[in-house]
């Protein structure tokens, strides 16, 4: 059974494939943390949770002098009652106090995995795939309820917490702070790693060593966004790529999130994830409840590596939905580094047919295409076709491009709206504004209050009404900046800080009502590039564009950064003309290709312009990406040597019958007579042998593994090889 509960010893011990998590109730009333690490069998833990007298800590009560909040690890924390660490929650009371005491009230277990209300959540398609545990803590006397939430994903190696409260007394409560989850390890020998950044530079990979106090990332900025990822991890010192231990949080939250890891005066370490409690607060009324984000725990005793593929796996299968879960994705071209904002319909036929003689499949028209809009100055907001430049409107433009055998996809920028626009000249508080206060614009433009219902609904029926107008089968959904003067004309004075919540609840309606209305339409995601690459919106949007920056040299780092969670299917990654526009670095096109390779496939440039040598590579790497797509797209990723450490980055996909694999070899600077390299693959099995597609040689998988496979001499920087083998 995934889920034990030990009535004698008071022990819950919940079980993955891999994993324990274990927690006590001490003195039938406080919920301890006990395990959370590799699998044991169920055994007696009670000895684990050790209680005596410290100096300076207070006791519960006079009778047990060992037990104090302050010492005891704990699964949901208060601040107020003996704790001094970092609370999970915090509530204030009619009193205007804020000393709450959760003790635990029942509990149940149940099959499957419910929903969250609202919310973004990892799924089981049938009960058996899951189990839940409820645990219902109370604190009578502010009335306040809150049922923790634990669901084991058994096979997939992964837990996933959540916390819901309710108001269960006569007069209102406000919630200060929820959090998702809080865990307290027995020590603090850890590293701490977070996938940091910023805009054209997102998801970098910082290491540090845990020390005394807090450390830890958020985002104040009502997005995930791409200065810090909702994740972090603590590795033991030793841990590598594919060994040590690896304890991994990741927060299903679009939103400004929190997420610290604070070392204790006895050297115990207490993790913390969830919405950022800064400039939050949640008013319940009597009866009324709150849901928070869900939190997915995963451990591997296999390095990050391990860590990864779980994450990559639950995530393909689990998290992401529709019929572009499990199907390949399309090669396509955008036009947008191409033409930016100067384009006819002419030239985006001639493009979209430059495309279809390359083996293209899906012409992707971006920003510019409505209102008056030219530039970023204007039309935000104003869903209807620029007849200036598309004359015949967008039906006749797509009906164009489809006649050539190619799909058509559309840019939108939903949640923004410009000062410019007959939008907000109609409706100039429906953006996120607080009165008397200046309208802080960013890239022109501000915010909608997604807040709002009606403002949701306009939306909804706006891009509802362009995709049914034409044959349209893809949607970048941009969002191109982050909040200020965060509060909403609808709302009363006591509720203006839940209007950041608020704004992703209704944007996660919004996006749940189109996505389920247009399910033949391959939605990718977008903020400036990977300013919300999170799983949150992986749930509606099965891929994000990873970032605004096309150069091939830059995105080792941010895609080698991003797949320490998210597998290659979430990754868009496209060809761009050189020099390029973010860096001006000159790069080869195969290698550009190559590295593009590694997510889905697309083209941003305008391909009218390539010479004869550029169509044959291009329909070359079009036909190769074909053939891969699915392993890459669906494979398990292994990652072999890393940007962050040299010159040298490779990285590999493996079919899961372990049958085909594709590894990518990229060398940034080239040296002087340099030393002969080899490269060591993963992931194969050592007792089959692969043929080298590319030569016919044949090697066996353990020679692959253990000695490797020597690299070729590569001439010049920026260089790159792809290495193909099917088992024989």
């Amino acid at each position: 059974m995934p889920i034990r509960y030990e009535a004698e010893a008071r022990l819950f011990h919940l079980q993955t494939r891999g994993t324990s998590y274990v927690m006590q109730l001490i003195d039938d009333t406080y919920l301890a943390h006990v395990y959370w690490g590799k699998r044991i069998r169920p055994t007696n833990l009670t000895d684990f949770v050790r209680l005596w007298g410290r100096a300076f800590s207070p006791n519960v009560n006079r009778t047990n002098q060992g037990l104090s909040l302050d010492t005891l690890p704990q699964e949901y924390p208060a601040y107020g009652a003996g704790d001094f660490r970092e609370p999970a929650y915090q509530a204030e009371l009619p009193n205007g106090s804020t000393v709450t005491e959760l003790v635990y009230v029942s509990h149940r277990i149940i099959p499957g995995k419910p929903s969250l209300e609202g919310l973004p959540a990892v799924y089981a398609e049938e009960d058996k795939e899951a189990s839940t545990l409820e645990i219902v803590l109370e604190d009578r006397a502010a009335g306040l309820q809150a049922i923790l939430s634990y669901t084991v994903m058994e096979q997939l190696d992964a837990i996933t917490r959540s916390v819901r409260f309710t108001n269960i007394g006569q007069e209102p409560v406000k919630l200060l702070r929820a959090l998702s989850a809080s865990i307290d390890f027995d020590t603090s020998r850890f590293d701490l790693l977070q996938l940091s950044g910023s805009w054209a530079r997102e998801r970098h990979i910082v290491r540090r060593p845990l020390v005394y106090g807090e450390q830890g990332i958020s985002s104040r900025r009502g997005a995930s966004s791409h200065q810090q990822n909702p994740f972090l991890a603590l590795l033991s010192p030793e841990a590598g790529e594919e060994h040590g231990e690896v304890y991994g949080l990741n927060l299903v939250y679009s939103g400004s999130f929190t997420a610290q890891a604070e070392v204790d005066q006895y050297r115990t370490t207490r993790v913390t994830l969830g919405i950022n409690p800064f400039g939050f607060s949640w008013l319940l009324e009597q009866g009324q409840s709150f849901q928070t984000p869900e939190a997915v725990l995963v451990y591997s005793d296999q390095g990050l590596g391990g860590m990864s593929r779980i994450y990559h796996r639950l995530y393909r299968t689990r998290l992401c939905r529709g019929r572009f879960r499990d199907e390949a994705r399309p090669v396509l071209i955008n036009n947008w580094e191409g033409t930016y904002f100067d384009f006819t319909a002419d030239k985006i036929v001639d493009i979209a047919q430059a495309g279809q003689e390359l083996g293209i499949e899906l012409f992707v028209l971006d920003d510019g295409w409505f209102g008056k809009r030219n530039d970023d100055t204007t039309s935000l907001g104003d869903w209807f076709v620029n007849r200036e430049k598309l004359p015949d409107g967008l039906p006749a433009l797509a009906e164009r491009v489809t006649e050539l055998g190619m799909q058509f996809g559309l840019w939108f920028e939903p949640e923004m709206m410009s000062v410019d626009s007959e939008l907000y000249r109609s409706h100039p508080d429906w953006c996120l504004h607080v009165s008397d206060r200046r309208r802080s614009e960013s890239r022109n433009q501000l915010v909608l209050d997604y807040s709002r219902p009606e403002v949701c609904e306009y939306i909804v029926q706006v891009v509802g009404d362009i995709l049914k107008s034409a044959s349209i089968t893809y949607v970048k959904w941009d969002m191109n900046r982050h909040m200020t003067e965060i509060g909403s004309a609808s709302l009363p004075a006591e509720r203006q800080a839940e209007t950041a919540h608020r704004y992703m609840l209704g944007l996660y309606r919004v996006m749940e009502r189109i996505t389920t209305e247009f399910p033949h339409v391959l939605f990718e995601s977008c903020s400036g590039g990977g300013g919300r690459f999170d799983p949150g919106i992986l749930y509606y949007m099965p891929q994000t564009w990873t970032s605004d920056n096309t150069d091939a040299v830059e995105r080792l780092k941010i895609q080698y950064g991003t797949s320490i969670v998210y597998p290659a299917s979430s990754m868009g990654a496209h060809v761009s003309a050189v020099p390029n526009h973010q860096v001006h670095r000159m790069t080869p096109l195969t290698t550009r290709g190559d590295v593009a390779m590694s997510g889905n496939f697309g083209y941003e440039l305008d391909l009218t312009k390539f010479t004869d040598e550029e169509k044959a590579t291009v329909t070359d790497q079009v036909a190769f990406y074909k053939e891969i797509r699915t392993l890459v797209q669906q494979g398990d990723m292994y990652r072999l040597l890393s940007p962050f450490e040299g010159s040298e980055t490779a990285w590999m996909f493996v079919s899961e019958d372990r049958a085909s694999a594709l590894a990518a070899y990229f060398k940034v600077l080239a040296e002087p007579n340099e030393a002969q390299g080899k490269l060591r693959l993963k992931g194969l099995d050592p007792d089959r042998d692969y043929r080298l597609e590319e030569t016919g040689a044949i090697y066996g998988g353990d020679r692959l593994m253990n000695v490797g496979l020597p690299l070729p001499v590569l001439h010049g920087d920026y260089q790159s090889k792809l290495f193909r083998f099917t088992a024989v």
